[in-house]
Formats: C-alpha cells, sequence, structure tokens
C-alpha cells in the first residue's frame, strides 16, 4: 500500500507541469492588460509601460514560465498584481472559509442523499422511493445560482431567520451550505438508491433473509458495507467537485473564499493569483482521488494494490 501511495504521489509531478503548461497559457489569452488594470483607467502609455515593467509583463512568455515554475518548485507563488501581497497568503486567508463551507455541505448532503438512496432502494416502486426521486431529480434540475437567491429571500429577507453576508458563525454557514449540497445530495441519493438496488438483489442478501435476520440488520450490516464501495467513489469525486465549484455559491453570498478571490483575480486579470488557485485545485482533486482508492481497501479488505 505504502508503493502505492509513493508511486501516486510521485504522479503528481507530470500532472502538474501539464497543468501548470495549460493555466499559464490560459490566464494570457484573456482578454485585457493587467498593467493597464493595475495602473487605472487615466494612466498615460508611458505609466502603463513602466507598471508593465514592474510587475515582469514585459518580459518574453517562455522567460516568464520558466520564472514561475522555478518559483512554483520553491513554494512561491509570486506576488498578487493587485495587492501586491504573496499569492500563498491570499489563498491561505480564503482556503479555511471555503474547506469549511465544502465540509458543511457535504456533510448534510452525503447523510440526506444516503439516507433517501437507502430508502428508496429498500421501498422499490413504492411511495418512500417515488417522493425520494422527485426530490433527487428537483435537486439536480434547480440551478444552484437560483436556488440560493430562493432561499436568501425566505429565510433572509422575509422570515429574518438566517444572515446572508459573512462567515462568522455556524448561522452563515446554513445557507450557503445547503446550496451547495442540494445537487450533490440528489446525485448520492441517486447513487446509492441504483448500488443498493443491484446489492439487495445478491444471494447472499437473500441468505441473510432466510436466516431470519431483522431487515434493519440486513440493510445495514449486510447491504451498506457492500454498496459502500461506488458510493464512496462518488463521495470523492463530489467532494472536489465542491471544492472547486463553490464559486456560483460563494458570488452569491458574497462569501469570502477561494472562489470568490479566483472571480476578482480573473476581474482584475491577477496572473499569479488565478495560476496559484488552479493549481492548488489540481492538487486537491488529484489527492482526494488518492484517499478514495485507499478507502477502497479499507472498505474491502480482499482489495490490495501493489
Amino acid at each position: 500500500m505504502l508503493q502505492y501511495i509513493v508511486r501516486r504521489l510521485l504522479g503528481l509531478i507530470p500532472t502538474l507541469l501539464i497543468v501548470a503548461v495549460l493555466v499559464f497559457m490560459f490566464v494570457h489569452l484573456l482578454p485585457g492588460d493587467p498593467a493597464r488594470l493595475a495602473a487605472g483607467p487615466d494612466a498615460t502609455p508611458a505609466t502603463v509601460a513602466l507598471v508593465r515593467q514592474d510587475l515582469g509583463l514585459d518580459k518574453p512568455l517562455p522567460e516568464q514560465f520558466i520564472r514561475f515554475a522555478t518559483g512554483v518548485l520553491r513554494g512561491d507563488f509570486g506576488r498578487s498584481l493587485r495587492t501586491k501581497r504573496p499569492v500563498s497568503t491570499e489563498i491561505a486567508e480564503r482556503f479555511m472559509p471555503t474547506m469549511w463551507l465544502t465540509v458543511a455541505a457535504m456533510a448534510w448532503s452525503v447523510l440526506i442523499g444516503m439516507a433517501i438512496g437507502t430508502l428508496s432502494a429498500v421501498w422499490r416502486n413504492r411511495w418512500p422511493d417515488r417522493v425520494g426521486m422527485t426530490l433527487a431529480v428537483s435537486g439536480i434540475s434547480f440551478p444552484a445560482f437560483a436556488l440560493g437567491m430562493l432561499l436568501m429571500q425566505i429565510f433572509a429577507v422575509q422570515l429574518n431567520w438566517l444572515p446572508t453576508v459573512g462567515a462568522d458563525t455556524w448561522r452563515h454557514y446554513i445557507l450557503p451550505s445547503v446550496t451547495l449540497g442540494a445537487a450533490v445530495a440528489a446525485i448520492m441519493a441517486r447513487f446509492t438508491r441504483s448500488s443498493f438496488v443491484e446489492i439487495l438483489q445478491d444471494d447472499y442478501i437473500r441468505t441473510a433473509r432466510a436466516k431470519g435476520l431483522p431487515e434493519t440488520v440486513v440493510v445495514v450490516k449486510h447491504g451498506l458495507r457492500n454498496a459502500l464501495i461506488p458510493v464512496v467513489t462518488m463521495m470523492g469525486l463530489q467532494f472536489g467537485f465542491l471544492l472547486g465549484g463553490s464559486i456560483v455559491v460563494e458570488v452569491v453570498f458574497n462569501w469570502p473564499g477561494m472562489g470568490r478571490l479566483l472571480i476578482d483575480a480573473v476581474d482584475m486579470r491577477d496572473y499569479p493569483v488565478i495560476q496559484g488557485l488552479v493549481l492548488l485545485f489540481s492538487v486537491e482533486f488529484i489527492l482526494i482521488n488518492l484517499i478514495v482508492d485507499v478507502l477502497y481497501a479499507v472498505i474491502n479488505p480482499t482489495i490490495r494494490y501493489r
């Protein structure tokens, strides 16, 4: 197992190199001049040229990329073109709000989604199944930004129960986490139902029932563990999706996280911040996939990695 993990971690190097090249090319294809934006709309061409030289944007692109890549290898992502602060500091200040929002959204969506999916599989083609799958389809179909604005209108504006801006208390996390996790809960419900329906038709489940075991024991002890492997795969993918896909929700709720930072960086053509954030999101996806693979062996001891 240790050798497998080491090989996967070493595989990060070529992947991140490809991502670094692609994101570097992408940000330099964005329309707009960062030097002009930094200098201001009333700046003279001479002032813009001086700002461009100060930011290092007057150098050839290969030279700029080499400087960026060597800096990343040293753990230095450069300085923000907008604030002049280190990119690592900018990201560090925004990382935890996004992480806690993602964890909150993932926690309730997995619990609710798996509960609905399990009940739908056990009560297949009956009213609990129909109600659960109707809710799941609704959660997938409703856009996140529309759901967020609807929740704000009801619970913040009309009822005045919950705040809409800030990340200071647990109450600030309720509306954004519900908005962010709704689609994930729906996907988890459908995926869990599909997995459980297949498991409940296996021979060992019929044997457990023939022994007279209670249905709860059959479902939870014998069915749940075997159904978890494909569900864990989906959980890992969805967690990565939440980390990278929280941008819309953070914009709707003006959340002080990495998604909001990325939008601001794109607006200001802040190349170092964009590159640092995209690389971070790539590392997160790769590490989450590795954790999911390791969890396979924990759930099913018969799985061995070499």
